[in-house]
């Protein structure tokens, strides 16, 4: 009898002992994802990022976390096409430069038509001329196009989507500008913030967490 007492209480220790290291899980309902407010003077935008473009989603997180965005301009406003910024160098006071600027990196092209296109309100990254299409490291726009601007497709990345706020990217779309560059600093302000499915859905009516 003693030799089963112990075997009983040896297994009964083992146990608990798991059950401590086993890691909460937390309920679908309360997982928070990351969500991007780009602030304006005229309004926020709230931009969900594409969990399968993981190499420009964790750059974009990245630089957001480290306020990279902040004070710089949408310095290239093309009606009825984009609205474009995230350049480092559009908060010296040199406009020439305007365009030019990153953070110093490429980043690899995530190119995949069949799963993300240049619908109204997609957001991709820019970049030069190089035959791999890798990214700017940080310059983004914003497609304006009612209909899309589908003739990007499979030449630039598409990581984002604006889910809330594509009034106030229209309404920048529509400041007075020449040669495509506002006549006055359209700054942003790049925030994350965290939230749960359920206010996703409710705060910004988007459902499509595994886009």
């Amino acid at each position: 009898m003693k030799t089963i007492y112990c075997i009983l209480l040896c297994s009964s220790l083992l146990l608990v002992s798991c059950h401590k290291n086993v890691p909460e899980v937390k309920p679908k309902e309360e997982i928070k994802e990351e969500i991007i407010e780009i602030k304006t003077s005229f309004g926020s935008m709230f931009m969900w990022l594409n969990k399968k473009t993981i190499k420009h989603r964790t750059n974009f997180i990245a630089l957001a976390q480290k306020q990279f965005y902040d004070s710089t301009l949408f310095h290239r406003c093309v009606s009825n096409f984009v609205i474009q910024g995230g350049d480092p160098l559009t908060k010296d006071n040199i406009p020439g430069n305007d365009g030019t600027g990153g953070p110093g990196y490429q980043i690899d092209a995530e190119i995949d038509t069949s799963l993300y296109k240049h619908d109204f309100g997609a957001v991709g990254t820019a970049r030069d001329n190089n035959p791999e299409k890798k990214s700017n490291g940080s310059q983004f726009y914003i497609v304006t196009q009612t209909g899309g601007s589908h003739f990007l497709d499979n030449n630039y990345t598409v990581f984002g989507r604006i889910i809330k706020g594509m009034d106030i990217a229209l309404l920048i779309n529509k400041q007075p500008k020449t040669n495509d560059k506002p006549n006055t600093k359209i700054e942003m302000d790049v925030n994350l913030l965290y939230k749960t499915h359920k206010e996703i859905a409710e705060e910004y009516g988007y459902a499509a967490i595994n886009w």
